[in-house]
């Protein structure tokens, strides 16, 4: 069995009990005096299965909670609401400082997104969550807390202190994929840094970016189910503003993962483009090169003929020669320096 936790509040959302035994979670759920929440960590499908049992929890739902990999969603269910979401964060252990003259092979720019599932299994008078080990439930506990005057508004208030915790924590990973852009925005113009190292942020950077926008964009239809339940099941009114608030916010956080798709589209082209500038400028230097050499080749080989011509064999035609190559060359040299060709 995995970690089982316990809160209990009574109709003033103050709390009365912790750590109920697991045996008396099921009645605990029916009562209709308190508020209760159960927190299965790392729970195994055993434990669920045996609650299934005594409070009627969905099959398929109690399948979805167990699964690793679930897509975010809001169900409806004959005796509760079943919903998945995805809280995340970010390792920053592995960014690198930016400076122009580190290596390629120094910290990556690009913040390393990771995402916890959080299922949760709503009653009239009790939630039960079911998450990975990683999610910081101290937080979510502590918003709980900050506000209590809600939790006399019944589980509506659990339900939203929970989805703001994952909502915020969307924000902070969008907000840090929002640095790493500017970071390689400052790099990508520096010729000192590498460009597979641009070119490796960038790709790892949309990686990620792809991979926190597949946890946020179905957040809009979580929200609004719940939302949905909550005005059907008659909650208190004074949750909906906190719930319109909610959806707001998760209305901004996917708007800027648009925002930052587009900015992390015009990377991959403006460095594309530098790159593709950067060979114009290899090649006209060896071209302006080639032709300044060229010169003196000819003149070499035209005075290296086998057959006699005016100055052969005599100093004034070496000197000539000479003067004809440095002249020649030195002419190439101005009109290509002031062409920026070398």
């Amino acid at each position: 069995m995995g970690s089982v936790s316990s809160l209990v509040w009574d109709g003033r959302g103050a709390v009365i009990s912790r750590n109920v035994p697991f045996a008396e979670i099921s009645e605990l759920l029916r009562r209709d005096d308190v508020l209760s929440w159960v927190d299965l960590s790392g729970a195994e499908p055993q434990d669920l299965e045996r609650l299934a049992g005594e409070l009627g929890l969905d099959p398929m739902a109690v399948e979805d909670a167990v699964a690793h990999v679930e897509r975010p969603k809001a169900l409806r269910y004959a005796t509760h609401t079943f919903f998945t979401v995805y809280s995340a964060d970010f390792d920053a252990s592995g960014l690198g400082n930016g400076a122009g003259g580190g290596s390629a092979d120094e910290g990556s720019l690009a913040a390393r997104i990771r995402l916890h599932k959080i299922s949760a299994f709503v009653f009239p008078r009790g939630l039960i969550t079911v998450r990975a080990p990683e999610f910081d439930v101290e937080a979510l506990v502590q918003r709980w807390e900050d506000n209590a005057d809600l939790l006399g508004s019944g589980v509506g208030a659990l339900v939203h202190g929970l989805l703001d915790v994952v909502v915020d924590g969307h924000f902070e990973a969008v907000q840090s994929l929002d640095d790493t852009v500017e970071g390689i925005e400052d790099v990508l113009f520096d010729e000192r840094v590498l460009a597979r190292r641009v070119q490796r942020d960038t790709y790892r950077l949309r990686k990620e970016l792809v991979r926190l926008r597949r946890i946020v964009l179905p957040m809009r239809e979580v929200v609004n189910g719940v939302l949905r339940h909550h005005r059907e099941a008659g909650s208190s009114p004074e949750l909906d503003a906190s719930y319109d608030d909610l959806y707001d916010h998760v209305l901004r956080v996917t708007e800027w993962t648009e925002s930052l798709r587009d900015m992390v589209t015009a990377i991959f082209e403006t460095n594309l483009s530098l790159q593709d500038a950067r060979l114009n400028t290899v090649m006209k230097k060896l071209t302006g090169w080639a032709a300044i050499i060229a010169v003196p080749t000819a003149v070499t080989g035209f005075f290296g003929q086998n057959v006699p011509y005016p100055g052969y064999g005599t100093w004034w035609g070496f000197v000539a020669s000479v003067v004809v190559m440095v002249g020649a060359g030195a002419a190439l040299y101005i009109a290509f320096k002031r062409k920026e060709w070398i």
